[in-house]
């Protein structure tokens, strides 16, 4: 199932549970804006080429919308709309005044020199810029991009409409980012995890984990997972996997990982067949890379208690789907005038791998928002023209994280669901009801 397919079917059942009107569902899932550009550069060897940019800004109905850039040779209208939607979702469970968007550029970074993917991004925000903005649009990094990027569309956006270092978040630090912003996603996926553990008497210390990717996100949350006691016994990249019983040297192998491009041939470990990462013996799984990674073929094997999902869609909704009997539950929704009809419904059940077997999943919209979180700090910082330390930055995070955990709980035991739909019951409600407290109607 694509990226599209399974943010749809996630946000039409959790429009089920919360029985909204039919008009305002479709009017939620439709996106306020599509844009599509085409961006002509000169390579460095004189000769044109041409490259398709997308920006979907999906709702702005609780803030400006905001959401990353990417770069990646398979970018295209379904994947960037089903994101947009998603950050929508994520930023509204995460409680941050903003709606949700997504960008991209359909090319291959890895073969654009520096100067090519400046002038490539420039291009970009000249056909955009009249459409981003504080409090219109703010992009981020994403796939393929960086702070570097970032600065350059801070550049040339400021060009048109002057000095803005809040139109963008993800910056250097010296270009008005914020300090944390490094690691704020891994370190939001930690503060997500100790939250799930809590509620089962656990914590961090002494738990096992596997982790599939080790780029920002997986890195850093290997690293912190460490320093709070638990042990990482195995890891994946794009080169490789490497397995260790008794904990791997995390920081030996963001050294190794940094000097080879990869973590293939680390010797602090066994090598293993990165297929068979995802069922290897261990408490925690933290899929950090692809999409889809978790599917019906696999599921029956994966062994892990908990899954936190970094990546986006990392498990398809096949795989996890929940059978159980609900009982509609209009209590945050009652005194509002919402256009919805609440009525009592059963949901059948379907036959299930995951949640058969007791696995409990974090779902991406709460366990990965550390970032989109820390990029809210950043754009308050700049707006305010007051930057802070970084420990205050990590403190707001935790605070963050461990409320959105509190409140997706609690639409779980409102609407008998798990923790995928409380998530998305969560973010749907609260874009509804921005909806209509701002003038909807049917």
């Amino acid at each position: 199932m694509n990226a599209l397919a399974a943010t749809s079917r996630n946000f039409k059942q959790a429009a089920k549970l919360l029985a909204l009107d039919s008009k305002l569902e479709k009017s939620l899932l439709i996106p306020f804006r599509e844009i599509k550009v085409e961006c002509t550069i000169p390579k460095d060897d004189g000769t044109l080429a041409s490259y398709v940019g997308f920006r979907v800004q999906h709702d702005n109905a609780r803030g400006p919308m905001k959401g990353g850039i990417r770069y990646h040779h398979e970018v295209d209208p379904d994947e960037v709309n089903a994101l947009a939607q998603l950050m929508t979702w994520k930023t509204a469970v995460a409680n941050i005044p903003y709606g949700g968007a997504k960008g991209g550029i359909g090319c291959s970074p890895g073969e654009l020199s520096i100067s090519e993917l400046e002038r490539l991004t420039r291009v970009f925000t000249q056909k955009i810029h009249d459409l981003i903005g504080i409090h219109t649009d703010v992009p981020a990094p994403d796939m393929g991009t960086n702070s570097q990027t970032m600065a350059w569309i801070l550049d040339e956006y400021s060009k048109f409409h002057g000095y803005s270092p809040a139109v963008v978040t993800g910056k250097p630090v010296d270009l008005g980012g914020s300090l944390g912003r490094d690691a704020a996603t891994g370190r939001g996926v930690l503060f997500a995890t100790e939250a799930l553990l809590a509620e089962h008497g656990k914590g961090i210390a002494g738990q096992r984990f596997v982790i599939q990717g080790f780029g920002n996100v997986g890195s850093w949350a290997a690293q912190l997972i460490t320093e709070a006691g638990g042990k990482v016994i195995a890891i994946s990249d794009v080169t490789g996997a490497v397995k260790n019983l008794n904990g791997l040297d995390i920081a030996q192998l963001v050294k190794h990982s940094a000097q080879n491009r990869g973590i293939k041939g680390f010797n602090g470990g066994d090598a293993i067949d990165p297929n068979s990462l995802l069922t290897e013996e261990c408490d925690v799984l933290i899929p950090a890379a692809l999409g889809g990674v978790i599917n019906k073929d696999n599921a029956n094997d994966i062994k892990a208690k908990y899954i936190i999902e970094a990546a986006n869609h990392p498990t398809d909704p096949e795989a996890d789907e929940a059978s159980h009997t609900l009982t509609v539950s209009n209590r945050l929704t009652r005194n509002l005038p919402l256009p919805v009809i609440f009525s009592d419904f059963f949901l059948c059940s379907i036959p299930q791998i995951l949640s058969k077997k007791g696995v409990l999943i974090l779902p991406d919209i709460l366990a990965n928002s550390g970032g989109v979180t820390v990029s809210y700090f950043e754009w308050v910082q700049n707006i305010q023209g007051f930057m802070w330390d970084e420990e205050k930055v990590n403190a707001e995070l935790r605070t963050y994280m461990t409320r959105a955990f509190g409140d997706v709980k609690q639409m779980c035991r409102s609407h008998n669901c798990d923790l995928r739909m409380g998530a998305f019951t969560l973010g749907v409600n609260r874009v509804a009801r921005a909806t209509v407290l701002r003038g909807w109607e049917a």
